[in-house]
């Protein structure tokens, strides 16, 4: 069970967004992700744009399984969610990746669309210089040869991406990153950085003429690119694709946008993960953060 996320919203003393993602999964656990946005982070901060914490429940009696960063794993499920998401609907002979915004989702982005693709280009672009030209060095490992393209030319990394990945800042109100112009007619968009009312990336007239597929379709329809959108004019969810992808390996040829909000399944699997890893390799402390007395009744029992 997914509700929706909520959360509050501010601007003083930045502009901020606080937002708490939970899941159940009936019968056995409960997971809620509290994770903040504040585009000022890196340049009055020195820390990310998005922070987060991640927490597990047992549901048989609500004791607190494990607690861990979820900055981390933010980042690693999204871009992996979006590997997904290409591995159905992009073209197999995608080789080069454009990207619009090289902030730390940037990285992960790329490194798992490496995973999954013969990326022979990489062409990247962003508003803030420093971003794009440090992308190189946080994707060394990768071993891919990247091209920054100046932000003002940015209509040239769309127009000649196989697979382009969009993850902005970009304020709401403020319009689509890169205006509609010509593709590639089997160009594939991971639309990463629209998450809240107002808040868009492609230009509407692009996303009309393309399958567009959300990750949480009730959610997209609030916050992400699909608000544009009409519900008859969007594609089902990834999930559905999943489950049978052959059905739509002809939009391999075709125009697609997966419209990536964060959905709260991500980091319960991710988190699960977590868990299950520290637990086989002895990884993270036990750390006893819950009042549980011998005697129950008695809340002063531990000072006893």
């Amino acid at each position: 069970e997914v509700p929706m996320r909520t959360g509050f919203t501010y601007d003083q003393p930045h502009n901020g967004l606080l937002e708490w993602m939970p899941l159940i999964t009936h019968g056995y656990s409960a997971t809620i992700k509290v994770v903040g946005y504040h585009p000022n982070n890196p340049r009055v901060h020195e820390i990310p744009t998005i922070t987060s914490n991640i927490s597990v429940y047992d549901i048989s009696n609500g004791h607190l399984l494990g607690l861990m960063d979820g900055t981390f794993l933010t980042a690693l499920r999204t871009g992996a969610t979006s590997a997904v998401a290409s591995r159905i609907l992009a073209s197999p002979q995608s080789k080069v990746v454009g990207i619009i915004g090289a902030g730390a989702q940037a990285v992960t982005q790329l490194h798992a669309l490496s995973t999954q693709f013969n990326v022979e280009r990489v062409l990247v672009c962003d508003v803030i210089n420093m971003a794009a030209t440090t992308f190189s060095q946080r994707t060394a490992f990768m071993n891919l040869p990247i091209e920054v393209v100046p932000s003002d030319e940015r209509s040239r990394v769309v127009a000649e991406a196989d697979i382009l990945v969009t993850a902005t800042s970009n304020d709401i109100g403020s319009g689509p990153v890169f205006e509609d112009t010509e593709t590639k007619p089997w160009l594939h968009i991971n639309a990463v950085g629209a998450d809240f009312p107002g808040k868009i990336e492609v230009p509407y007239n692009l996303l009309r003429r393309a399958f567009v597929c959300p990750d949480f379709m009730a959610q997209a329809e609030r916050e992400g690119e699909c608000q544009q959108l009409e519900s008859d004019e969007v594609g089902p969810q990834l999930y559905e694709l999943a489950r049978n992808p052959a059905l739509y390996r002809a939009y391999q040829n075709k125009l697609t946008v997966f419209d990536s909000t964060g959905w709260a399944v991500e980091d319960a699997v991710a988190a699960q993960m977590m868990l299950d890893i520290a637990r086989e390799y002895g990884i993270g402390q036990k750390v006893a953060i819950e009042n549980l007395p011998h005697d129950p009744l008695n809340p002063y029992d531990f000072a006893s």
